[in-house]
Formats: C-alpha cells, sequence, structure tokens
C-alpha cells in the first residue's frame, strides 16, 4: 500500500469515533462567552491569523464558528459585509456587541452549526473557520466550507492533534487521547482536490492563566472529558511539580488556505 490508497476522510473519521469525544453544547461556549474580553482580539493566533490572510478583490466573508468575532470583526473594516456563523447563541451576542463597540454596520450573525442545513447561508468572497473544524467528518465540513467560497478559504485545525499538551495527558494516563494530526487534514483536502497553503500560527497555551488547581484540573477536564478521582489525584501531582513551568510547552495551529479561482482554472 502507498499513500494513494489510504482514505484519509475515512480514517479521520474512525480516528475521531475512537475518541469518542463529547460534543459540547452551545451553552458550554455561550458560558465562555461572557468571559472573553478584549484580549481575544488582540492574541498573537488572531494576529498571525490576520497578518496571512489575502482580502484583495473581496467584499464578503463568511466566519464559521466565529465565537465573538476575532477573526471576522477584525477583517470588516476592508470589506463590505461580514457574516458570523455560529451555534452558541451566546457568542453570536457577543459578536453582535462587539461590532456595535467597533462602531460597524456591515454585519450579520448567523445562528446555525456545522450539522444544520446550509442553504440560506449566503456564498462569500472569503469563507474562514478558525479553531472550529475539530468535527466527526472533516470531510464534509471542508465541503461545506467549499460550497460558499467565491474566491479563497482559510482553516484551521490543532497542528500537533491536541488542546492538552502530551506531557499533562501522559501525566494521567491519556497520552492517545488525540486528534487526528494536520498530516490527516493535508490527506483530506488532498483527496477532494485541493491544493492548500500551510502555515503555522502561535498561540497562547491555555494553561498559561490559571489561576490555581481547580481551575487548571477545570480546563483539562473541557477538553479531556471527566476526570476519574485517580486521573485528578495524578493531575494534581503534575501540577505540583511543574510549578511556574506549567505552560511551558507551545500550541501551534496549522492554517490551510486555498484559492478558488486557481481550482476553478486549472480544472479548465
Amino acid at each position: 500500500m502507498n499513500v494513494c490508497d489510504i482514505d484519509f476522510a475515512e480514517r479521520y473519521r474512525e480516528h475521531m469515533r475512537r475518541q469518542n469525544r463529547t460534543a459540547k453544547p452551545p451553552e458550554h461556549w455561550d458560558a465562555r462567552a461572557a468571559k472573553l474580553g478584549r484580549g481575544a482580539f488582540d492574541s498573537a493566533y488572531v494576529q498571525a491569523f490576520l497578518a496571512r490572510m489575502n482580502l484583495d478583490g473581496c467584499a464578503t466573508l463568511l466566519d464559521v464558528g466565529c465565537g465573538p468575532g476575532t477573526i471576522a470583526l477584525s477583517a470588516a473594516p476592508r470589506l463590505e459585509h461580514v457574516y458570523g456563523l455560529d451555534y452558541s447563541a451566546g457568542m453570536l451576542a457577543a459578536f453582535a456587541d462587539n461590532a456595535r463597540a467597533r462602531g460597524l454596520t456591515g454585519v450579520t450573525p448567523i445562528l446555525l452549526g456545522w450539522d444544520d442545513d446550509w442553504a440560506a447561508v449566503p456564498v462569500c468572497d472569503i469563507v474562514v473557520a478558525s479553531r472550529s473544524t475539530a468535527v466527526p467528518d472533516l470531510e464534509a465540513a471542508v465541503l461545506k466550507l467549499q460550497s460558499k467560497a467565491r474566491v479563497r478559504v482559510y482553516l484551521t485545525y490543532p497542528a500537533d492533534g491536541h488542546f492538552v499538551p502530551a506531557d499533562i495527558r501522559k501525566a494521567i494516563g491519556r497520552a492517545g487521547f488525540a486528534l487526528p494530526d494536520y498530516l490527516c487534514v493535508v490527506g483530506v483536502l488532498h483527496q477532494l482536490g485541493l491544493k492548500p497553503t500551510l502555515d503555522y500560527l502561535p498561540a497562547e497555551n491555555r494553561f498559561a492563566s490559571c489561576t490555581d488547581f481547580d481551575d487548571f484540573e477545570k480546563k483539562v477536564g473541557q477538553s479531556v472529558g471527566p476526570l476519574s478521582s485517580e486521573e485528578s489525584r495524578r493531575l494534581r501531582a503534575y501540577y505540583d511539580a511543574k510549578g511556574d513551568r506549567l505552560a511551558e510547552e507551545p500550541t501551534r495551529w496549522a492554517l490551510f488556505a486555498w484559492d478558488i479561482r486557481e481550482m476553478e482554472t486549472n480544472d479548465d
């Protein structure tokens, strides 16, 4: 067997099924929306993402999994209209509040998720899916993004296949709890006939802001699911041993981007 014989889309789906990850309901993100302040817009990740976007010749943007609007609203001053799509009403409320605070008028929130019918979602020049693509079926998600893009698509995915650093997962005995890494994403996009560019974005380690062990344990549990008493004990030992080195392992995101018009030219 060589690489051309691998069904990356099915390998990805099977990997996600084995993880048995519990989908976070909208209420989870509703609760987090109120805690996201100005710092979300000023993060190294957002600034790096924006620096790599090409908005030349574009007037509209659709941000899928928009959250409070960090990408869409930051790009909005250079566009005529931006749409923020999210399944969390709380995040869309924050999206609308942030738009008003910035004096932006060409902004429309859309309350939908990945599994909903997107028939009424407008086709836009740019489609973005930032930190929202850890889905059960990546192939289906990419096809949805592609169907709503006129010019370019940008998506990010955890480069190393996890939100929790490997040393933490190893400490609690969850070393195998990880998403497919970015190489699987490359395979899925290739088999769909896409020719993306690939870059890497820095991101703040989400545990750097932990104020105490309870906060740390809560954030770990949000990613890997409920912890057993033994896992909690082991996590405590890890936390006590790490001290101020708790967040020394960086987080990387893989940024994939492709031009729809170049693909159409190649098809001709």
